[in-house]
């Protein structure tokens, strides 16, 4: 499996990030979702990798800079026939990685509070991720579980 920076352009990532989309606003109320489009994961301050296995998609992971010590990690995805085989956890080392090396002291995350979410959240406390209040522009809501690790250099 190869991770790489990715531009958005080829299709097996459009198709991820549309099933993705598709899940999240199944899955929690319209307001509730923050899960952002292709044109909102092309801002400056995101960063977005791909895992490949040859041409193949296997998941998608992005970071966006809050401010030049905390990053946020948005667009955690793993393709349907690649679940259960360790992408996620490779993507997730991958960005604490990078979260290091850019200096970051905070990495963190929202995701949902329901059960569609447990395995999620389970995958960010077997990373040493803890719950927290919710961070930069989000608000309270119950439909969200704000997680958050600090970067040890």
């Amino acid at each position: 499996m190869d991770i790489m920076i990715d531009d958005l352009q080829g299709s097996g990532v459009v198709e991820l990030l549309q099933a993705h989309l598709t899940d999240m606003y199944a899955t929690s109320p319209a307001g509730s979702v923050h899960a952002l489009d292709i044109e909102g994961l092309k801002h400056p301050s995101i960063t977005f990798w791909c895992a490949k296995q040859g041409d193949l998609v296997l998941g998608c992971v992005a970071i966006k800079q809050l401010t030049p010590t905390h990053g946020e990690i948005k667009s955690m995805r793993t393709a349907a026939m690649a679940r259960n085989q360790g992408v996620a956890s490779a993507l997730l080392s991958h960005i604490l990685d990078v979260a290091n090396k850019r200096g970051y002291q905070q990495l963190s995350l929202e995701t949902g509070t329901m059960d569609y979410f447990a395995s999620a959240r389970r995958l960010y406390e077997r990373h040493q991720f803890d719950y927290c209040d919710p961070f930069a522009d989000y608000q309270l809501d119950p439909n969200s579980a704000f997680m958050t690790r600090l970067i040890e250099h």
